[in-house]
């Protein structure tokens, strides 16, 4: 195995430690938030206590492994363009990675709510169950907002993926397109949010890019070519 795919493979099996962010992102609102309805809601999340904690975990170790991804797609792609590839970095977890940590505080405060600890007594149960709910809009908020980060660094992604010529350049239009994605349901969700999920349904073909690249990393690495050519 070349040098050059094995940093390719390493990226690739990084990446796929992404994976976990589903978990709180899509899984647990599926099973345990009830719109609208706090009493339920918050009932869900403390009957399924351990499964919202490993949301908070998904979400911790989301954050923590961008940064390595970034790092290891800086050392692939900083012979093609370095500047693009500290770019990368920089959006890609620098930014992603402080909002991910900030936004758990957010569940573990609903929690503490849901959960209706000694010293919170002081609160009604349907006030605690209100202010729960009010962490979860939070949380998500701070998602809609990390959603711009999500989608500004597959720009410089796609385009080194794109100018590397030792891996497929539909995956690097791709990964632009899933960049314009994320951004859009971002909008959406701060100007429109009753069409987030429309826009999210609308767009998703096209946030597959990210998968797309991620498997192509670790099933098929990168095809060695010299430096010389990278750069012409």
């Amino acid at each position: 195995m070349t040098s050059l795919s094995r940093n390719a493979r390493v990226a690739g099996l990084l990446y796929l430690t992404l994976l976990t962010a589903p978990l709180r992102l899509m899984y647990i609102p599926k099973v345990l938030f009830v719109p609208g309805n706090a009493t339920a809601t918050a009932d869900n999340i403390a009957a399924h206590e351990t499964l919202f904690r490993l949301g908070i975990l998904s979400d911790l170790l989301t954050a923590t492994m961008a940064i390595f991804l970034t790092l290891a797609l800086y050392r692939l792609f900083k012979g093609v363009d370095q500047n693009l590839a500290r770019l990368l970095v920089i959006l890609g977890s620098l930014m992603v990675t402080p909002i991910y940590f900030l936004n758990t505080v957010n569940d573990v405060a609903a929690l503490l709510l849901a959960r209706g600890a000694d010293f919170l007594s002081v609160f009604e149960k349907p006030q605690r169950e209100a202010l729960a709910l009010l962490f979860l809009r939070l949380h998500h908020g701070g998602v809609v907002a990390n959603e711009v980060f999500w989608g500004l660094w597959l720009f410089p992604f796609g385009l080194l993926v794109y100018r590397s010529r030792f891996l497929p350049r539909i995956l690097g239009l791709w990964l632009i397109l899933n960049c314009f994605a994320y951004l859009a349901i971002s909008i959406t969700g701060v100007l429109f949010p009753q069409y987030e999920q429309m826009v999210f349904n609308i767009t998703f073909p096209a946030m597959l890019g990210e998968l797309a690249i991620m498997l192509w990393l670790v099933i098929m690495g990168a095809r060695e070519r010299p430096l010389a050519a990278a750069t012409a």
